[in-house]
């Protein structure tokens, strides 16, 4: 089971948590100007690495609010816990 360092409330299990998927999709500046390909890819095709993947994240059971998380697909090494609007950190198998 995975411990997840809310940056709101600390350390939980993760069965308080809901993953949302990925994170930092940017979406289209101007939705009406964007093919129908391109609008099913933002909404639909999302990136499934093997590695580190930066995900979304809600604290479902605790303060109900949502933040990223960087962390390894195969170790489940949680490698940054950081609230919605911050950059990305850049970060590799290794750690920071």
């Amino acid at each position: 089971m995975l411990k997840i360092n809310c940056p709101f409330c600390g350390p939980r299990t993760e069965d308080e948590f809901t993953c949302g998927g990925q994170s930092h999709i940017a979406r289209p500046v101007t939705p009406a100007e964007v093919s129908d390909q391109q609008w099913a890819d933002y909404l639909y095709n999302r990136i499934n690495p093997k590695g580190v993947h930066y995900e979304r994240w809600r604290h479902t059971f605790g303060c109900r609010q949502w933040f990223n998380v960087a962390r390894d697909t195969v170790s489940h090494e949680i490698y940054a816990v950081y609230q919605m609007g911050e950059p990305k950190p850049s970060i590799t198998e290794k750690g920071v």
